[in-house]
């Protein structure tokens, strides 16, 4: 090989990153069964170093590894020669069309006593004859199998060539974020700035050349963030350094279509663009281009004919369904920057010459990209249509519409106003990040209070979903400051929002003193500490609160006779800070009047706000009913941000109707959401409530994993909350898997009073299980300082869950004389609650209780229903629990917490955990370990773990062996 780069692009080493267990996989898989894998991806996506790991990675026998030169016109077969001499093994190779034969006998002889590896780095540069011969071996060694490996490298930006088309591909994926941001942190030896990384990363797309050739092209200066940084951020001389190689000797017409191409796909933000419309702006541009109509178009793939010239599509561009892409988006990004300035503006007058609605937002768009000034006529226009709620306009396409018009704006409050307009588009997209540069563009001329409110009020909302909860908290207390005068609706807002951002940090005092009529706390503040704190996720909605699809507030119903917005706001934060102080007495009216007060379906924010007071009321079903319609609002709306809020409702309604399945299924929705729009403080409730979920089912590796991601955002980002639902995870698995002295030492700090105290809201929902671990560890006195606190909780019935484990903890700290009752007492309200895991707990420890005191029969009966309840739950490590006392008491339990001799047969799926069997499910029906960690939201290296446990379970030994395996169970109706 002759290097470790793809043209254009600085030397890197691979990262395997989401791919490593696929990429183990498919060398394994060499190694044993040989095969075939043409690997493309996007020019700079390290195709080159993806080679030369897997060339390095390979230790089962000889590898051959070269890079195919340019063709030499006068040696055919040139690169054949090359690769069988760099493997010590030259041959005459024939010209009558059997090379292909002769290279596989080759390769055949090379692996006859180990496994063999051939790499071959950018095969479409080889002649031919070599790629011909090359093809027609791949093809059988893919057919036949044996032992030898071929992996075989094409670029991604143009067709695979006919010697390779029909062998299977393997593109390779982007970098990840965090895959991203490590590699330019190795690039820069750790002294880029946190924010200009999160820059680079972004405008890199997971491209690892471009993202290389973007730091180089940046002063150290600007790398550490002491000066402003270049725009655009990728020019055209970078994208033209990692892909400006694929677009040398393009022909005259090629090149008004495929900037045509490009310029409609700016404009809408969109991957492809209309055939018909880029055919006629090219033939405006150039004259010479021609494109088919889209009802004449064919297939994806096929070429057609385009131009004159040529007679053929460009390379670079695919043709599907009449509409236009190309093949790679880098492409398309290095073509426009590429052209000249006065190209450009042509091309977008081209465009907007061509489309049918001159006055639409997309025409208005290309217009605004044909001035090099100010015009506050056309801006006016773009804005107002932008703004038009009667318009179907995806939220990115009107930030891209606000955005321009508030660079064409002279007016320094009009473009303030217009640029925190577009902020706010790009938040109900899923782009936090551009928000906030939207809003410090905002922020750089001088605005009346009223607007500069409002972007302080968008901004706060940012940070809140991804972001310091301490910096958006200042950005909502500095916006109620400049909004009081100008609309107190939207400074009641931002008061909310102050509240929710101290919420979430677990600052109760700050919280408190944002909810207060006059901003101060109140006199008496003794009850608060300690009396009510509430359930998760009871805080008002963080967001645009009010805002719909349009990025503007929408008035009242029509001729509705109920309570103002205004009202309800005010209500909304009466009634919070009356729980907050232990007021229930005085917080039910308010809140009940958000609860009842029906908003339209097509406000989702409302309707997260009537949630948030039915969780504070206790009221689960009415939270999961305004929960679910919210998300239906948002989806509908295509408000992508507020999916995973809706989302993190939901999971939290469900958990706390004891409908851990449930909620399971919401976060893990929810956490793909968070991660897809930014939210990285959303994604971490997410992740807690997963932590929570896993730990009643004892999927050990899965809380671990869920807790540590929602612990490194909280700490980053000050999310106390966050932070001790985590804890309490990692506390209830200690406790089910029988560790209850790491779990009293686990959850004493976040249940005792004092500073490491956990959050005012949550710390109470864990002391049920601290009382539990504390008595089992035989250290009855710690708990006994907290139950009373829990007692004045239990009382205030916010909390339907609340009663029956208080008088459970009672009976675990009581004398015999007196525990019997209580525990009777705690089964009596069980059955005035759903779910069956907390009745399930008491069940058992009665079990326990009574066994030990040789009241067998009646114990046999309380463990046997506790199995039960366990069972049907999926709480596997607690029936385990329940089967070993049962056990001990002399009963035979036939559950799932059994350990039984280990049979190969469909029943065997009962013994699987819930996750096992999802990721057994997934894995039988063809996924990769990939495929099954993107859809359950988890780690390729946690589906790993969890598939090596589904196989000694089950004793099978390959997927096959398990697809069949569920297939039957399928067939014979056993549970999956």
């Amino acid at each position: 090989m002759t290097g470790q780069t793809t043209p254009g692009s600085a030397p890197l080493r691979y990262r395997p990153g989401p791919e490593r267990q696929e990429i183990t996989e498919l060398l394994d898989g060499l190694r044993t069964d040989g095969g075939v894998r043409v690997v493309t991806g996007d020019p700079g996506c390290g195709r080159t170093a993806f080679l030369a790991f897997a060339a390095r990675s390979f230790r089962a026998g000889p590898v051959w590894h070269v890079r195919a030169d340019p063709p030499r016109p006068e040696r055919p077969h040139g690169g054949l020669r090359t690769l069988l001499r760099a493997a010590g093994r030259p041959v005459r190779l024939p010209g009558d069309g059997t090379a292909g034969e002769v290279l596989l006998g080759v390769l055949r002889a090379a692996a006859a006593a180990s496994p063999l590896l051939v790499c071959v780095d950018d095969v479409h540069r080889w002649d031919a004859a070599s790629r011909a011969a090359l093809g027609d071996a791949a093809a059988r060694v893919h057919a036949t199998g044996g032992r030898v490996g071929l992996l075989l490298s094409v670029p991604g930006h143009r067709p695979v060539d006919r010697q390779m088309a029909g062998l299977p591909v393997w593109r390779l994926a982007p970098l990840t974020p965090g895959d991203a941001a490590a590699l330019v942190d190795e690039a820069t030896e750790g002294t880029v700035d946190p924010a200009v990384r999160e820059e680079l990363v972004t405008e890199a797309e997971g491209n690892p050349a471009l993202l290389l050739a973007l730091v180089r092209h940046l002063s150290p200066a600007q790398l550490r963030g002491r000066r402003a940084l270049p725009r655009p951020l990728a020019g055209a001389e970078v994208l033209a350094g990692v892909a400006g190689g694929c677009l040398t000797g393009v022909p005259p017409d090629h090149a008004d279509l495929l900037l045509a191409t490009a310029a409609a796909v700016r404009a809408t933000g969109e991957p492809d663009a209309d055939a018909g419309l880029v055919r006629r702006a090219a033939g405006i541009l150039g004259g010479r281009a021609a494109v088919p109509a889209p009802e004449t178009a064919p297939p994806a793939g096929a070429r057609v004919q385009l131009s004159r010239t040529t007679g053929s599509l460009p390379e670079t561009l695919v043709l599907a369904d009449g509409r236009l892409r190309f093949r790679s988006a880098l492409l398309g990004r290095t073509v426009y920057a590429g052209a000249p300035p006065g190209r450009r503006r042509a091309v977008h007058r081209a465009l907007a010459e061509s489309l049918a609605d001159p006055h639409g937002v997309p025409a208005l768009l290309h217009r605004s990209w044909t001035v090099t000034g100010p015009a506050p006529a056309l801006a006016a226009e773009l804005a107002a249509t932008a703004a038009d709620p009667a318009s179907a306009l995806p939220p990115d396409l009107r930030r891209a519409a606000h955005a321009r018009a508030a660079e064409l704006t002279p007016d320094d409050a009009e473009r303030a106003h217009r640029y925190t307009a577009a902020a706010r588009q790009a938040l109900l997209a899923g782009d936090p990040a551009e928000a906030l540069r939207l809003l410090d563009a905002a922020r750089s001329r001088p605005a009346p209070a009223s607007v500069r409110g409002d972007a302080e009020l968008l901004r706060g909302a940012v940070l809140l979903a991804d972001g310091p909860v301490d910096d958006a908290r200042e950005s909502f207390l500095l916006a109620a400051g400049l909004l009081t005068d100008h609309s107190r609706e939207e400074a009641d807002t931002a008061v909310l929002g102050a509240a929710n951002a101290a919420w979430a940090a677990g600052d109760l005092t700050a919280c408190l003193q944002a909810l207060a009529p006059d901003g101060s706390l109140p006199r008496d503040p003794a009850p608060v500490p300690t009396v009510a704190p509430v359930p998760a996720a009871d805080a008002p909605p963080a967001g645009p609160v009010g805002v719909d699809a349009t990025g503007t507030a929408p008035p009242g119903p029509a001729g509705s006779t109920g309570p103002t917005r205004s009202a309800l706001l005010r209500d909304h934060r009466d009634g919070m800070r009356a729980v907050l102080l232990g007021r229930f007495d005085l917080a039910a009216a308010p809140l009940r009047r958000v609860v009842e007060w029906d908003p339209p379906a097509d406000e989702p924010e409302r309707l997260l706000g009537s949630a948030a007071a039915a969780l504070m009321l206790g009221e689960v079903t009415a939270a999961r009913r305004s929960g679910a319609r919210a998300l239906a609002a948002a989806r509908t709306l295509g408000s992508a941000a507020l999916e995973p809020r809706a989302l993190e409702y939901l999971a939290y309604a469900e958990l706390r109707a004891g409908r851990h399945q449930l909620a399971r299924t919401h976060a893990e929705e929810g956490l793909r959401t968070a991660r897809r729009t930014g939210q990285r403080n959303t994604a971490a409730h997410h992740h807690a409530v997963l932590a929570l979920a896993a730990s009643i089912e004892g999927e050990r590796e899965l809380v671990a994993e869920h807790a540590a991601a929602a612990l490194g955002t909280a700490r980053r980002h000050g999310l106390a909350q966050a932070a001790t639902l985590a804890q309490w995870a990692l506390a209830r698995a200690d406790l089910g898997a029988g560790r209850p002295r790491e779990a009293v030492d686990r959850l004493g700090p976040l249940v005792r009073p004092g500073a490491r105290r956990g959050h005012f809201a949550v710390w109470m929902l864990a002391v049920p299980c601290f009382v539990e671990a504390a008595a089992l560890a035989g250290r009855p006195a710690h708990a006994r300082t907290v139950l009373e606190d829990f007692a004045l909780w239990a009382a205030c019935r916010a909390d339907p869950q609340a009663p029956a484990q208080l008088l459970r903890c009672r009976a675990l700290l009581a004398a015999p004389e007196v525990a019997d009752e209580l525990y009777l007492r705690a089964l009596d309200r069980h059955e005035e609650t759903a779910g069956d895991f907390e009745r399930a707990r008491t069940e058992l420890l009665y079990g326990k209780w009574l066994r030990r005191r040789r009241r067998l029969g009646e114990a046999r009966a309380r463990l046997g229903e506790a199995l039960m309840g366990f069972e049907r739950c999926g709480a596997h490590p607690w029936g385990q629990q329940a089967a070993a006392e049962l056990r001990a008491n002399g009963a035979a339990p036939g559950g799932a917490g059994t350990v039984r001799p280990a049979r190969h047969g469909p029943g065997e799926l009962s013994r699987l955990t819930p996750q096992q069997l999802r990721i057994a499910r997934c894995v039988a029906e063809g996924a990769t370990n990939r495929e099954v960690a993107l859809s359950l939201s988890v780690s390729t290296r946690t589906v790993d773990y969890h598939l090596r446990n589904v196989f000694a379970t089950l004793g099978v030994r390959s997927r096959v062996e398990l697809a069949r395996l569920v297939e039957q169970a399928e067939k014979t109706g056993a549970q999956l």
